[in-house]
């Protein structure tokens, strides 16, 4: 795949105007209300992986609508504390099995990986999280469930579970709660950068490839999945293109990031047609910490952008904030 969005240089620059709601704030901190009106009520229940230089926990904690959220916690053995980075898993997926997540862990990190609620059938090793929520119209997928109404769209449900996701960890005993990252890639990284924009306090984000990103321009930029649930449902429901896009502005990754109080580490591939690159770059010029962030550039690269390069990226990232 050539090059098919912006030059590098204009990406670098690339910071259009957002449609943001006149009552994001409002719609924002209500939902994380009523979300903590329920004891995040973390469960954590040691699992025997075969692991001597790890404890792995099976975790359950309160999500959006007191819904219970499954995932791992895997940290080094011993009781000291430890700072934590909290992992948002990609489109499709689920938290999959202890054993497949233990880098952190064996540097000296607590990590959570949060289960996608609803998902984790499409690849990987499974998920163990329900979406209880109807489904409302739409097509296949997770874009246009609940797509004529914020209230009831997939992703405010998703991007609360990822706050209640850091409240949680913030309570688990031997965690720095002052200490707390968060990272993903693609949909991963569009948690990511929600939380970020909605949670104080973070020590860093780290949102690889966003999902969910300017979806004004990527859902007609681009005719890659999962985007293209968009278009599909716009092409049989002719004229609700105003209510779609007016749903999807409150879910906007571009737009939350704005308030984000953490220095972020970003990654973009030129390549990419799953997420284009100039819908990161708007995440990422948008950003609401710019001191101190940073984006990786991988001009040969399509979705898997860096790939397992990423964790020591990250790995230094951190080390040089907690100094």
């Amino acid at each position: 795949m050539a090059h098919f969005d912006l030059p590098e240089d204009q990406l670098a620059r690339y910071r259009p105007e957002l449609d943001v709601p006149d009552d994001l704030e409002e719609f924002w901190s209500s939902t994380l209300a009523e979300a903590r009106g329920f004891d995040v009520d973390v469960e954590l229940t040691l699992v025997d992986t075969g692991l001597r230089a790890v404890d792995a926990y099976d975790v359950t904690f309160s999500g959006f609508g007191g819904h219970r959220i499954k995932g791992w916690y895997v940290r080094p053995v011993g009781d000291d504390v430890v700072p934590a980075v909290v992992e948002y898993v990609g489109y499709g997926g689920g938290r999959g099995l202890p054993h497949e997540r233990l880098a952190w862990a064996a540097a000296g990190w607590g990590h959570l990986v949060m289960d996608n609620r609803g998902q984790g059938s499409t690849w990987g090793t499974g998920g163990s999280t329900p979406d209880p929520a109807p489904a409302g119209r739409g097509v296949g997928g997770f874009m246009t469930r609940g797509i004529d109404d914020p209230h009831d769209h997939f992703y405010r449900r998703l991007f609360t579970d990822g706050v209640r996701a850091v409240d949680a960890v913030r309570t688990v005993a031997g965690v720095d709660p002052e200490r707390v990252a968060v990272l993903g890639g693609s949909q991963g990284g569009a948690t990511a950068l929600a939380v970020a924009g909605l949670v104080p306090g973070l020590l860093a984000a780290m949102p690889d490839v966003p999902f969910m990103s300017h979806l004004a321009r990527a859902v007609v930029l681009t005719d890659a999945y999962p985007y293209r649930e968009v278009a599909d449902h716009l092409r049989t429901h002719r004229g609700a293109e105003a209510r779609v896009m007016r749903t999807l502005s409150y879910l906007d990754v571009a737009t939350l990031g704005r308030t984000a109080s953490a220095p972020g580490l970003f990654s973009a591939a030129l390549m990419d047609l799953t997420c284009p690159p100039s819908t990161v770059f708007a995440a990422f010029n948008h950003y609401g910490h710019p001191a101190g962030s940073e984006i990786d550039v991988y001009r040969f690269n399509g979705h898997e952008g860096g790939e397992q390069l990423r964790w020591a990226r990250q790995r230094a990232f951190l080390a040089d904030l907690l100094r």
